[in-house]
């Protein structure tokens, strides 16, 4: 096994991968029901070995795409565990015209849309299928809003794995077809994500599943770091000023500041980038709490936004946000459903790629904190894009207007290009 040492997040404790899989179980004591965990783990690495093989120069020349190109930074014993549906590096696209119309000079788009079930979950799900692979458990089970439950499904059928589904019933059918089409035994429960996350917990313990619940599985940061590592070698070993994240259980910023700070451990960056949480203006606990320079995250107990992947009212990885963003001077920003959907329209006709709801937010958030002057003009910032737009079809298409049809004559084609024009 890959040498790494678990630490509490809270108490600080450090556990040997054998002596825990999950929380840290002093911690846990103090857990109650629908709240932020307490004694989430990180991964600590022997950076001061692994800095002695591990450089720009390596990463550049290597010819592996997926996680395997970062092996030394994941706790795996062999790449051979990872499913066969890879999931590979993905674009950072520079946005030049979206930059203009928000006023940043130079905008990049960390695009996951084209992950294999097209969300930035997958990162998170390879990686824990990966080690309850080496584990020897054949059933992954998780509560999701949509997106962590079809990449695990995903991943799962690659590997000829189980995989148990706790959904609420409200989620968007795309993601609940995905899901039925990879074989996952879907759970539609009355109730919010955060009713499924509680039953998966006792679910999982009943029946013995291993559990890959966001923040939970500490795995689940490790995967999502990923994409920091990522933006380092695309932006030329080089670390933007902001990343800006779409925040709903606050575990995405978790993995974002844990892969720079691997670097910054390494010796390989001099500073962790700037960090922006944005979430929905009707589920915004982790911007409540920052906002009033509180430590506790007060949940929201009815959530309400049109970004069914960040309506997450009890955000279980919040207390590990808040570090995030204090540890990089960090900001978080609430926008409304009718600016997350205005983006999704802006994403679209300036860069060509098709956002869903929660990852448009990230848009709407760089627009309002470019606005507000919180992000210069000349600063690099990368907006992550964390999930497809066809995962949510009926929610973008309240984003855009619809033409009436013409009749079949070039006369009609003649009409609809002047009333265009008008």
């Amino acid at each position: 096994m890959r040498s790494y040492l678990f630490e509490c997040i809270d108490c600080r404790k450090h556990y040997a991968p054998d002596e825990v899989e999950y929380v840290c179980p002093e911690c846990a004591r103090e857990q109650q029901p629908m709240q932020p965990l307490k004694g989430l783990l990180r991964c600590i690495y022997d950076y001061e070995s692994i800095a002695r093989q591990f450089d720009a120069d390596l990463i550049a020349k290597r010819e592996e795409l997926g996680f395997d190109r970062w092996m030394e930074l994941l706790p795996l014993e062999s790449a051979d565990a990872l499913p066969p549906l890879i999931t590979a590096a993905t674009p950072l696209r520079p946005a030049p015209k979206l930059g203009d119309l928000l006023g940043l000079e130079e905008l990049w788009l960390k695009d996951d849309t084209g992950l294999p079930t097209g969300s930035f979950k997958d990162r998170a799900s390879a990686l824990v299928v990966a080690c309850a692979y080496e584990r020897d458990r054949e059933t992954v089970a998780t509560a999701s809003t949509g997106n962590a439950a079809t990449a695990l499904a995903g991943q799962c059928a690659s590997m000829e794995m189980e995989s148990v589904i706790f959904v609420p019933e409200s989620a968007p059918m795309a993601k609940l077809t995905q899901i039925a089409v990879y074989g996952g035994k879907l759970i539609p429960v009355r109730g919010s994500y955060d009713d499924c996350f509680e039953l998966s917990l006792a679910a999982c313990e009943r029946f013995g599943w291993y559990n890959r619940n966001t923040a939970y599985n500490p795995f689940t940061v490790e995967g999502k770091k990923t994409a920091a590592l990522e933006i380092w070698e695309q932006l030329e070993f080089e670390t933007p000023d902001w990343v800006i994240v779409p925040t709903g259980d606050g575990v995405i910023l978790a993995g974002i500041e844990k892969g720079f700070s691997d670097l910054a451990a390494l010796g390989l960056i001099e500073r962790v980038p700037r960090l922006a949480a944005v979430q929905a203006a009707g589920c915004a606990p982790i911007v409540d709490a920052v906002a009033s320079g509180s430590t506790t995250i007060i949940p929201e107990m009815k959530p309400e936004t049109v970004a069914d992947s960040i309506r997450v009212g009890v955000p279980r990885a919040g207390h590990w946000a808040l570090q995030a963003l204090a540890s990089t001077n960090g900001v978080a920003v609430a926008v409304d459903d009718e600016a997350i959907l205005e983006a999704i329209a802006l994403i679209g006709r300036s860069s060509g790629v098709f956002a869903e709801p929660a990852a448009a937010a990230s848009i709407a958030g760089a627009q309002k904190l470019a606005q507000d002057g919180i992000i210069a003009p000349d600063e690099v910032v990368v907006a992550l894009i964390t999930g497809n737009g066809l995962k949510d079809v009926p929610a973008a298409a309240k984003a855009v207007s619809f033409p009436k049809p013409i009749e079949a004559t070039i006369e009609g084609v003649q009409d609809f290009i002047d009333q265009s024009a008008k």
